[in-house]
């Protein structure tokens, strides 16, 4: 369409959508109209002229600062187009996953004409602040998306012509937008393509960075394309597909819904090729492509690390559940996807929001939020505000934009309750109505907002004493606990000197190496553990900073404290002088206290309760 014509047909659209309230049909994309759609049921005003103005110095320097990563990878990109930008009068914009523009680069004449639409740093672009535009509306459509001239919503954005694309991340989460702006009168034909083709080459970085050294599978029809930005990339876990790049999911044939769900044997109908090698393989499509897997670089034994070498964490907690757990794990798995809430008791320390988060995984909402609230570290004045959100102005000290609440964010996840049996009874109450109507009313609104989640709670309390002593309200807990799955504390395991191997190795003994000597594992099995798993790991860590590369550490590299004694199972306990059982806990609380120099921290800690437990019974001990 010539600019004339087509500067004619959208300011007819605009004419009949706005002033007469028709569906202008034919005269503007389907994609413009729906996001007009959207701007006007939000009550935004056509004719207005938005404010929009930049965040102040300091908040800025925090978004870029949380973003440094995402801005590091798109710079040669950001840089390339910087110079064809410049010359044809144009700017590059970058922001982050919510519209807020984190860098605009590009002509400066028209760097100056686009700030005065505040086209800069630190403005909100999302489609709810702005209206219709090129980024926001990426956003919404996860797309690519072109929003010339007076398609935008706002009047005075007329001027420009912007194309814009969703950066991916490998879990198909929007990681960042990339945007192409210039001048209006002039109709940059092939501006969304070249933001198309840059983005996949920024996605290609972010997954190679994501994944660096890791077992990725890439696959392409044409053999000459493995290696480049238009390769598939895949990456499985226990042959679940967890992580893929827009290319392999068209190849594929399914979506970023398709991560956590999709098995090997569902996709490809031929096995892999050996790592470091290329083969043919066969999509259960029938189609067949050419797979590339790289080989997982592992430590050289002869390579001693630096001092400084951070320990990473377990990230894969599956390479040590016992086979008793993976039986229980995937019968909780199939009662989740049925909507039935589930319950993790335990003691502290043996490792429930692993279990969940592994849960949520091999869930259907695997690639949803996984939203953890822990009920014991949340101020009981904050609790409400944190897990039901808030409006603008709801109370003083609240932000001015409001929050949207720790449930909403779970919505069409998982929300994981940790240490549910903590939570103060008023809370209880209003938990209770939101997951019986599935909807939660923000503090300060008036407007209820559906809810779609999973529930899982933990807790390490026994829920049922509590329920008992009227300190837990019997029907939560009879809607919450509709399911139970119970931790074993490390001493309850049959074979506890297997389970520190496994956990040795899924900490990386292996690939150091480093190893547990004979004697060394049957010491640290025959210990008591009170911190069970949590424990455990942590001298596990500390043992493999501290040790040499290809030694094998013995009794003698143990702390003084674990190398001679057996660890007690509680002392305080023990210690307790005869009475009811409130006066019991009570006298356990005010030894602990003592103990610890009146550290409350550390006496929750040696207790194995959470702070908030300790400062309700003390506050209860004053009232009486």
């Amino acid at each position: 369409m010539k600019r004339s014509a087509f500067t004619e047909s959208v300011t007819t659209a605009r004419r009949r959508f706005f002033d007469s309230g028709a569906e202008p049909r034919g005269l503007v994309s389907d994609t413009i109209l729906a996001s007009w759609r959207r701007c006007l049921q939000q009550g935004l005003a056509a004719d207005a002229r938005p404010a929009m103005v930049p965040i102040e110095r300091h908040a800025m320097d925090e978004l870029q600062e949380r973003h440094e990563l995402l801005r590091r990878l798109c710079r040669p990109e950001l840089e390339m187009l910087y110079a064809s930008a410049s010359q044809a009068g144009s700017i590059v914009v970058l922001t982050a996953p919510d519209g807020f523009i984190l860098d605009a680069l590009g002509n400066a004449d028209f760097l100056d004409k686009a700030a005065r639409v505040s086209l800069q740093p630190g403005v909100p672009w999302s489609e709810s602040s702005t209206g219709t535009n090129a980024i926001g509306t990426a956003l919404v459509e996860r797309r690519a998306v072109e929003v010339r001239g007076g398609e935008h919503y706002y009047a005075p954005h007329h001027v420009l012509s912007c194309s814009a694309s969703p950066i991916f991340d490998p879990h198909g989460q929007v990681a960042g937008v990339l945007d192409l702006s210039g001048e209006a009168s002039v109709h940059h034909q092939h501006a969304l393509g070249m933001v198309q083709l840059v983005v996949e080459q920024i996605e290609h970085r972010m997954f190679e960075h994501n994944f660096a050294g890791a077992d990725i599978v890439r696959i392409q029809p044409d053999p000459a394309l493995l290696g480049t930005a238009r390769e598939g990339l895949l990456v499985f876990e226990g042959h679940r597909l967890v992580a893929a790049n827009r290319h392999a999911l068209r190849l594929l044939g399914i979506d970023w819904g398709g991560l956590g769900k999709c098995r090997y044997d569902e996709l490809f109908a031929s096995t892999l090729p050996q790592p470091g090698s290329i083969g043919g393989m066969r999509c259960q499509s029938g189609e067949m492509v050419h797979a590339r897997r790289d080989a997982p670089r592992r430590i050289s034994i002869a390579t001693k690390p630096p001092v400084h070498t951070r320990i990473k964490p377990v990230h894969s907690p599956a390479t040590f559940f016992s086979d008793e757990l993976e039986v229980a794990i995937n019968r909780s798995v199939r009662l989740i996807d049925a909507d039935i809430p589930l319950l993790l008791q335990g003691e502290t320390g043996t490792g429930k929001e692993i279990v969940a988060r592994e849960l949520h995984r091999r869930s259907s909402r695997a690639a949803s939020p996984f939203v953890a609230v822990n009920c014991a570290a949340l101020p009981e004045s904050l609790i409400e505000s944190e897990l039901f959100g808030y409006m603008p102005g709801a109370f003083t000290g609240a932000r001015r934009e409001g929050a949207p609440g720790l449930l909403r964010e779970a919505n069409g996840g998982t929300l994981f309750l940790d240490e549910l049996g903590d939570m103060p009874l008023a809370m209880q109450s209003r938990l209770l109505r939101v997951l019986q109507e599935r909807e939660v009313t923000p503090l300060g609104g008036s407007r209820a907002h559906a809810l779609d989640i999973s529930v899982i709670a933990a807790t390490h309390r026994e829920l049922a004493d509590l329920v008992a002593r009227g300190e837990f309200r019997a029907d939560l807990y009879y809607r919450i606990a509709q399911a139970k799955l119970r931790l074993p504390a490390f001493r309850e395991h049959a074979d506890p000197a297997e389970v520190i191997r496994q956990l040795w190795l899924a900490l990386g003994g292996a690939q150091i190496p480093m190893q547990l000597g004979h004697e060394l594992v049957n010491h640290l099995a025959a210990l008591r553990w009170p911190g069970n798993l949590r424990q455990l790991v942590g001298l596990l860590r500390s043992l493999m900073a501290l040790g040499e590369v290809g030694a094998t550490l013995s009794i003698n590299d143990l702390p003084p404290d674990l190398g001679t004694d057996r660890v007690p199972l509680s002392s305080t306990a023990c210690a307790a002088a005869p009475g009811n059982l409130h006066s019991l806990k009570q006298q356990a609380i005010d030894q602990a206290i003592a103990s610890c120099g009146g550290n409350v921290t550390a006496a929750a800690r040696q207790l194995g309760v959470s702070r908030s437990t300790i400062y309700r019974r003390s506050d209860r001990k004053r009232s009486d």
